[in-house]
């Protein structure tokens, strides 16, 4: 061997170095799993190094979030164009809510997940947290203090914040400017960061899958798997049936291509269980993968993560469907549309963390009559729901700000069409183009 030959663990290292981000989180999640059913209980000491990922995803939400939507807003400058934006996020993401708690409710009605427990209801002894009415869901948009909004990452509130200030440098022109550069200067940042700290993906998803194989293991699982089942099922229906339709007839766009696409953020989703902490990669698949211009995503896609809850809507349906067959319990078509109607109106502003849903679900039990015990019996599994269910949201956000950017005509269908490694160098192309644009605006103020 020559003296100049790399040695074996760079070797190794340069190779797995080559393998697609994707292919690592595939990779990195298969052996999280063989590794906590192997170690049990004793996987818990991996759970450090998944706590670690997550936190440096979280360490990007505020920041990214707040940045890229004063970008997303300045970069309009048409007003009227912003509202429309904003009315199609609006109306799209009610819409496919409303249409997943349906299918929720249809696979529970089929699959029939509880029938034959005979589960007897007593008094309520599992401690639910208190969840906001409506009516304070809308008042509690506006931060009364807009650093304490940012500081305590309220995400919703950073969002009206952010969108007020974007309208405010548009409107006061020339002399926003500045500002408005200094912003850009931000995301780009952000989104810089953002890449890095994917690359950190692998080995948190690994950490974070040893713990969910180690602590609830197969015994826990078999019990209620047929709940886990309609799930995971009615997941499926809505990303592949419901999706595939709209991206076809509505975007006149190749539903694979899309799923080729997001699969680094559907990974990431699945492992993390949380839509908010998904949104820095999938902002990177929307601009690098798809074509998106950042302006729409930017704009988009943290509106999504806080109103968007196609998956949680969906397990609302599934899971109060199983408690009421657990229970004996039969529901009128009466309840069936009170069931949708407060799911969907109760995503609006629900924390996209890991565990929103239970809080989700005490009120949709209680809105129907149906027993509280139900949460705790659900919670056992929430985590392994809770990963199904993320995906279908992310998938969510991501299928709306395809379809209103293709609407807006800013979606480059070449991008999209392209594959990965073709993909790559637009995007690449692109940031070049955007940091010569930026250097050239910069010599022209000065």
């Amino acid at each position: 061997m020559s003296k100049h030959a790399p040695s074996f663990p760079r070797r190794v290292w340069s190779r797995w170095m080559s393998v697609p981000l994707w292919l690592q989180i595939l990779i990195g999640m298969v052996l999280g799993i063989i590794a906590g059913v192997s170690l049990g209980e004793d996987a818990s000491y991996l759970k450090p190094i998944g706590t670690l990922f997550v936190n440096t995803i979280k360490m990007l939400i505020v920041p990214l979030v707040f940045c890229s939507l004063i970008v997303g807003v300045t970069s309009m400058q048409d007003t009227a164009k912003m509202g429309r934006i904003g009315f199609k996020s609006f109306a799209f993401y009610l819409g496919t809510t409303s249409i997943a708690i349906s299918i929720g409710l249809l696979v529970g009605n089929i699959m029939m997940p509880g029938a034959g427990l005979g589960l007897q209801s007593s008094e309520i002894i599992n401690e639910v947290k208190e969840v906001p009415t409506l009516m304070d869901t809308l008042i509690n948009i506006v931060p009364t203090n807009p650093v304490a909004a940012l500081a305590s990452g309220q995400i919703l509130q950073v969002i009206v914040f952010a969108v007020a200030l974007g309208i405010s440098l548009v409107l006061i022109g020339d002399h926003g400017k500045p500002a408005i550069r200094v912003f850009e200067s931000l995301a780009e940042a952000m989104f810089k960061l953002t890449d890095l700290v994917m690359k950190l993906a692998p080995y948190g998803v690994f950490g974070l899958m040893a713990w969910v194989a180690g602590e609830y293991g197969l015994d826990m699982l078999l019990p209620l798997i047929k709940v886990i089942v309609a799930v995971y099922v009615g997941c499926a229906l809505h990303i592949l049936g419901f999706y595939s339709l709209v991206l076809s007839v509505f975007g006149k766009l190749n539903p694979l291509q899309f799923f080729k696409g997001i699969g680094n953020a559907m990974a990431v989703a699945f492992t993390t269980s949380s839509s908010a902490g998904t949104l820095p990669a999938s902002m990177k698949c929307a601009s690098e993968n798809l074509g998106i211009n950042k302006k729409i995503s930017s704009f988009v896609l943290p509106l999504g993560t806080t109103i968007n809850m196609d998956g949680t809507a969906l397990y609302q349906g599934v899971t109060a469907l199983f408690v009421a067959q657990a229970f004996g319990i039969d529901l009128t078509w009466v309840d069936y549309i009170t069931i949708i109607l407060t799911a969907t109106l109760a995503s609006i502003g629900t924390a996209g963390v890991p565990g929103a849903g239970l809080v989700m679900l005490t009120l949709v039990l209680t809105t129907v009559g149906l027993p509280l015990e139900g949460v705790a019996i659900i919670a056992g599994i929430d985590r392994v729901l809770d990963m199904a269910r993320t995906v279908v949201n992310v998938s969510g956000d991501l299928v709306a700000t395809t379809i209103i950017a293709r609407s807006e005509d800013e979606l480059d269908v070449e991008h999209y069409n392209a594959d990965m490694e073709q993909s790559a160098i637009i995007a690449q192309h692109a940031e070049v183009d955007l940091a010569q644009k930026v250097e050239d605006n910069i010599k022209t103020s000065s």
